[in-house]
């Protein structure tokens, strides 16, 4: 990954952020990204290496992992980070599209040019309904990934002992989940990490409405 980009990307976003947008930032990139690339990977890689369960009936053990476990934490964690921080850059997108727009018009009209937008990242006009959208589009992500997680896994935990029946297991059988209690603790880290990025976007949201 090249760090260069991103650092600049997150310079940008900075840039043209509230105080609140700021620390759900901080909060998106330190409590919930850096977690996620040196902790929850290594803590997940060997969900199913380590999936037992007390047969040797041949496939058994598969069945019943993709009926407990349909889609990996890691895999979802990923793909809410990659939703949540979209938003943002459409943000930047806005602002340099102005930008060019200021620039093509200065050029065509020369020195009796009148400055279309003195400043460009002043959120006003389609930029402020740029910026609240993707403020309310954050939100409304991560609360429909916290639905996914507790429908997948009931109060967000992970039991040490799970009991699966299904075809072609032979019969009731026990399957142990590896590192439940770890698991379940990077699980509740990042559900409340969520849910407070979701309190300042609809905060910050306010903020912009009030203020307007």
């Amino acid at each position: 990954m090249n760090w260069g980009v991103f650092e600049g990307l997150l310079s940008g976003v900075n840039k043209y952020s509230t105080a609140f947008g700021r620390i759900w930032l901080s909060l998106v990139f330190i409590f919930r990204l850096l977690v996620y690339v040196v902790a929850a990977e290594r803590v997940w890689s060997d969900d199913h290496k380590d999936f037992d369960c007390n047969t040797r009936q041949p496939g058994c053990t598969n069945v019943c992992y993709d009926h407990f476990f349909p889609v990996s934490h890691i895999r979802l964690w990923a793909l809410q980070l990659i939703l949540v921080t979209c938003p943002s850059l459409l943000v930047i997108m806005h602002v340099a599209y102005r930008e060019a727009k200021e620039q093509r018009l200065r050029e065509a009209a020369g020195d009796s040019y009148r400055c279309l937008y003195p400043n460009p990242g002043k959120k006003r006009g389609g930029l402020w309904w740029t910026y609240l959208l993707s403020l309310i589009f954050k939100a409304g992500v991560d609360v429909v990934f916290l639905y996914i997680f507790y429908r997948f896994y009931r109060n967000y935990t992970l039991p040490r002992v799970v009991k699966c029946e299904l075809p072609p297991c032979p019969n009731v059988v026990d399957c142990f989940i590896s590192r439940p209690t770890e698991k379940t603790i990077f699980t509740l880290f990042m559900v409340v990490t969520a849910c407070v990025c979701v309190v300042l976007s609809l905060v910050e949201a306010a903020y912009l409405i009030g203020k307007r």
